[in-house]
């Protein structure tokens, strides 16, 4: 299982050898029920248990901004700033040509669709901040600028609590790329 290394496998295996056949039948019980249950959202690509998962259905959150995501644990992320309230496109990865993967497979078509159709104004790319996701964000950029949106991308740079000195080079270039005006 992806994140689980050896270790945790082996404390898992233990766990579930010790715990009463009860406990583990209804832990498998759960996991069934759990994939039965989940649905893609058709109209955001997000996981949930409804058609329209609940940010969509969300009338509170700005329509007329998109943050355009990877993945849904990407949307999970993001959601836990708290700072984003508007709603999401999950693309379904990113570009790599290596892997196979170019724009036919991603949701790029319907990103589209939702801008022709849906009344937005701003598209964030929020992408991983790597090869595949830098690539896959200008590529979005240049697809979205006809559409009369405003395109932005999330900064990149030094975390919080990070010293400097341990930065490598593209990311402190980055960090001073995207540097904003102190307020006074």
């Amino acid at each position: 299982m992806p994140g689980i290394g050896p270790k945790s496998a082996q404390r898992v295996a233990f766990w579930l050898l010790k715990v009463p056949d009860e406990d583990a039948l209804r832990l498998a019980r759960m996991i069934v029920e759990v994939k039965r249950q989940t649905r893609v959202c058709t109209v955001c690509f997000n996981v949930g248990v409804s058609e329209i998962c609940t940010i969509c259905a969300d009338t509170r959150r700005d329509a007329t901004v998109v943050c355009v995501v990877e993945d849904p644990r990407d949307v999970v992320a993001v959601e836990r700033t708290r700072e984003y309230r508007g709603r999401y496109h999950v693309l379904g990865g990113a570009l790599n040509p290596l892997e196979g993967v170019g724009p036919e497979q991603l949701r790029i078509r319907e990103l589209l669709y939702r801008l022709d159709n849906d009344g937005i104004r701003e598209a964030i790319l929020c992408t991983n901040p790597n090869l595949e996701g830098d690539t896959t964000a200008m590529y979005l950029a240049r697809l979205l600028k006809p559409f009369g949106v405003k395109v932005t991308r999330i900064a990149s740079g030094l975390p919080v609590g990070g010293d400097l000195e341990y930065a490598d080079e593209l990311t402190l270039g980055r960090a001073l790329e995207g540097r904003r005006e102190v307020d006074a």
